[in-house]
């Protein structure tokens, strides 16, 4: 069992160094844990290579199609984004020191996991990283040279 942020989900979907080591890590779980906030973000992910000319429309859709199979193929176990989070990801903004930096998306996939009782994030992103240690969060890094255990 295991929780996921959206730059570690995208690797899934984008090709990237580490996406191979990613792919057999998350499939070798049990369960995928997300926040309904990967959704929305990971769309974004993906018209963003669109925009940018990364991606032709045919990449992009490909990749929406693999993404709404693996949903309703169950890979991905969804946690809510409801009030109760977002009044969460509130009070620590209220009381988190000013040497943090944390996005609001960020919060969010944090948030998610403290409510959970989830002590870790898989996460390849450098600000969700630093930003998790002052929530007790223990973020893990997926690396192409890791190795996957045996399923």
């Amino acid at each position: 069992m295991i929780f996921c942020d959206t730059s570690t989900v995208a690797k899934l979907y984008v090709p990237e160094t580490e996406s191979v080591a990613v792919r057999r890590r998350l499939e070798s779980e049990d369960i995928v844990y997300v926040s309904e906030l990967v959704r929305a973000e990971l769309m974004a992910v993906f018209h963003r290579r669109l925009r940018e000319d990364k991606w032709t429309r045919t990449d992009f859709s490909a990749a929406v199609r693999q993404f709404t199979a693996d949903d309703i193929g169950g890979f991905w176990t969804w946690l809510p984004l409801d009030g109760t989070i977002a009044a969460a990801a509130a009070r620590i903004f209220a009381s988190l020191p000013e040497t943090v930096f944390l996005r609001t998306a960020d919060c969010l996939h944090l948030v998610t996991a403290v409510q959970h009782n989830l002590p870790e994030i898989f996460t390849h992103d450098k600000h969700q990283i630093a930003a998790s240690q002052a929530l007790g969060i223990v973020p893990v890094v997926i690396r192409s040279s890791d190795r996957v255990p045996p399923v």
